[in-house]
């Protein structure tokens, strides 16, 4: 994949309109102690360090319960609750102070070698469980006589984790001491390195002495990119995105403006057309394809500064804001670039009023109607706002008690299929009454790809032991029949 540059949310605030369209290139690194939330003022930037606070309080609180062997079931119960209480105040803080999505973006979390070491990595843990992507460790900038003993707790914090190697990311300052010596130790635990460059004052177009290795992948975190004028910055992020080369890292930007990460996005990308515009296709959260359209760098620019889907428009010669004339807006969730550099995928959610058409013809997609869940989905709303005469779909809605049974009943039925035949056609039917059920909710197919997304990302894995309480309500529920 070809290397693009991210936000660094380190002084600016996170939970602004401009900031989170920002995390729409698909990834941002945070720094929860200096970043503040919503709002930015001092006020909320305060509760946003305190709220940050009370996750490492309570992470300090779980890991000073002492399960021992296991035997003490209490014990295990409490630090078993400490670490979901943990992982709540973790989820709302980035979600709702931060205002991230989590289940599509890929979250970066900054954190100082003491305070995992003083949860014992139950932070790094809580941070990930709450949908974090990394968890980057901090080489405390000591004095050049400090710089061993900084390294040193760094890596003992990264051992504390008990995370996965490519889930980690060791941070430090270029022309740190001793660091070139300890690769070795330093990539046994951390998949990625990351190097913050000095602040600059021109362009900078040599990077021979980059950290780069097929072993290991490599972020620069570029300071003081604001001293440079706009074409000096692009073109230095640019060759900075030549030289760390395809699918060995990425560069993030500090605090950028949302023009700048954009002209930015678009120097490091590659194309052949004459007019110079990119190809993109529009997906949904699913990765279906509603259609294709072309984007400029000025489209990519307005996208994320108004985080919706906005494209260049060849019969119109200029931006076209999908959703001003017709109201059918899109949320834009995330932007990316192809293994080639040259093509764009725009990830969205596709709103409406009457109906969700990404196309002219009134249909979710240009290739026409939906099948499968989708078309299913559709149909459930259609029944939901005005149902015919003797709809069983209606009845169900409206009969609570009759679904619940029935998704029992079903998902029994599944339980005991043996062919492969009749396996599809009991799943095809516990697929129906829970739509039925999401439907009756509010819940979309995309909801449900979210949710399943974020628990992808968790490092902490519960027993999955069956629910005594669950099977026997269940029991009683088939009995009645």
């Amino acid at each position: 994949m070809a290397c693009l540059p991210y936000p660094t949310f380190l002084r600016s605030p996170t939970g602004t309109p401009s900031a989170t369209s920002l995390a729409a290139v698909g990834r941002v690194r945070l720094h929860p102690l200096t970043c503040p939330g919503l709002g930015g003022d001092e006020k909320k930037s305060t509760a946003a360090s305190e709220e940050y606070r009370a996750i490492v309080a309570k992470c300090a609180q779980q890991c000073q319960v002492d399960v021992g062997d296991g035997s003490d079931k209490e014990a295990a119960k409490l630090r078993k609750r400490y670490m979901k209480e943990g992982v709540a105040l973790a989820s709302s803080y980035l979600e709702n102070t931060c205002g991230i999505d989590v289940s599509i973006i890929d979250v970066e979390v900054v954190l100082s070698a003491e305070s995992v070491l003083d949860t014992d990595g139950c932070l790094a843990c809580c941070f990930l469980d709450a949908g974090c992507s990394h968890v980057v460790i901090r080489v405390k900038d000591d004095e050049k006589e400090e710089a061993r003993k900084g390294l040193d707790r760094a890596l003992e914090a990264c051992d504390a984790a008990r995370i996965p190697r490519e889930r980690l990311i060791l941070h430090w300052k270029e022309g740190r001491v001793g660091i070139s010596q300890r690769m070795d130790e330093i990539t046994a635990r951390a998949g990625t390195i990351s190097v913050q460059v000095a602040p600059m004052t021109s362009a900078r177009t040599g990077w021979g002495d980059l950290p780069t290795s097929r072993e290991w992948k490599c972020v620069v975190q570029l300071e003081g990119v604001e001293g440079l004028t706009d074409d000096d910055a692009i073109a230095t992020v640019a060759s900075l995105s030549k030289a760390v080369g395809e699918n060995r890292g990425r560069i993030t930007l500090v605090d950028p403006t949302v023009e700048r990460l954009g002209l930015s996005y678009a120097a490091c990308l590659r194309t052949d057309r004459p007019d110079g515009l990119f190809t993109t296709v529009v997906c949904t959260r699913s990765n279906e394809a509603l259609g294709l359209v072309y984007s400029s760098k000025a489209s990519i620019v307005a996208a994320l500064q108004c985080g919706r889907g906005v494209y260049h428009s060849r019969s119109r010669g200029g931006l076209w804001r999908k959703g001003d004339t017709s109201g059918h807006y899109q949320t834009l969730h995330r932007i990316d670039a192809d293994c080639d550099a040259d093509a764009l995928r725009f990830t969205v959610t596709q709103n409406g009023e009457d109906v969700k058409a990404f196309c002219h013809l009134n249909t979710l997609s240009c290739w026409g109607e939906p099948t499968g869940l989708r078309h299913l989905e559709g149909t459930l709303a259609q029944r939901l706002r005005d149902a015919p005469a003797g709809s069983y779909t209606k009845r169900l809605f409206d009969d609570d008690v009759l679904l619940r049974d029935k998704l029992v009943e079903e998902a029994q039925e599944l339980s005991e299929a043996t062919t492969r035949k009749h396996v599809a056609e009991e799943l095809a039917d516990v697929l129906y009454f829970a739509m039925v059920r999401a439907a009756k909710a509010g819940v979309s197919i995309d909801d449900a790809v979210s949710e399943l997304d974020k628990r992808a990302r968790k490092v902490t894995r519960r027993k999955g032991d069956s629910k005594v309480f669950r099977i026997k309500a269940g029991e009683e529920n088939l009995g009645k029949k």
